[in-house]
C-alpha cells in the first residue's frame, strides 16, 4: 500500500468527504479543500480528464495540490463509476450497481477509504458538482453508508451536506412523485455510460 494514508492524525472524528471538480477554478478549488481541513484528496474517476477545465486532468491537478499541501492518492481503478468488467452493465449501457459493488478491487478501495479516515481527513473527489448524480453518491455513498461510515459533501458554495439527510431528502421527493410506486427502482447508474458511436462519414450516410 501506498505510503499515502499511512501516517497517524490525532484529534479528528473520522468521517469521510466528498467533492465534485465542476468548473472551480484552480485556486477556488483548494480553498473549498482547505477550508474543511482535507488532507487527502481521493480521485475517483474512471476517466481522470476534463474536456472543458483541463487543470482537473489527473497529473495536472496532482501538480497543483500537491506543492499547496494536500496529499493526491488516485483510485479511480478500484472506486471508478466505469468499471471494466462487461458483466456490470445492463444492455442499455446502465452501470449495474448491485453488480460492481461487489467485484474485489471496488471493495479493496472501500476498505482503503475506510482505514485512511482513521488517519486523515479525506476528500474523494469525481466531476459533478451535485452528488444525488454523481456515481460517489449512489454507489460509494450507499456502499459506506451501510458500514456506518459518515459522509458529508462538500458543495461548490463551501456548504455541507450530509450524505443520509441527502439520501433520506430523494426517497422523499420519490414516494412523493410516485406514491404508488412499491417496487424498488434498479440499482443502477442514472445514464448509460457506454460510448457514443463515432458519426457517419458522408459516404456511410
Amino acid at each position: 500500500m501506498s505510503s499515502i494514508l499511512n501516517q497517524p492524525q490525532t484529534n479528528q472524528v473520522p468521517r469521510l468527504f466528498s467533492i465534485g471538480h465542476s468548473n472551480h477554478e484552480a485556486l477556488r478549488f483548494c480553498e473549498l479543500l482547505r477550508e474543511h481541513g482535507i488532507d487527502v484528496l481521493v480521485d475517483v474517476r474512471s476517466q481522470p480528464y476534463s474536456q472543458y477545465s483541463p487543470h482537473f486532468n489527473r497529473d495536472t491537478l496532482k501538480q497543483i495540490v500537491v506543492p499547496r499541501g494536500f496529499q493526491y492518492l488516485f483510485l479511480g481503478e478500484e472506486l471508478g463509476g466505469r468499471p471494466a468488467e462487461e458483466d456490470c452493465y445492463d444492455e442499455a449501457g446502465h452501470v449495474l450497481y448491485s453488480k460492481l459493488s461487489q467485484v474485489p478491487r471496488f471493495l479493496q478501495g472501500i476498505d482503503r477509504l475506510e482505514k485512511g479516515i482513521q488517519k486523515y481527513r479525506v476528500a474523494m473527489m469525481c466531476s459533478e458538482e451535485d452528488p444525488t448524480v454523481c456515481h460517489r453518491f449512489l454507489l460509494i455513498g450507499k456502499v459506506l453508508a451501510d458500514r456506518g461510515v459518515p459522509l458529508w459533501h462538500i458543495r461548490g458554495d463551501g456548504r455541507l451536506e450530509d450524505h443520509l439527510a441527502l439520501a433520506a431528502e430523494g426517497e422523499d421527493k420519490q414516494l412523493l412523485l410516485f406514491p404508488e410506486a412499491k417496487e424498488e427502482t434498479p440499482w443502477r447508474s442514472l445514464r448509460s455510460v457506454l460510448p457514443k458511436p463515432p458519426p457517419l462519414s458522408s459516404s456511410e450516410s
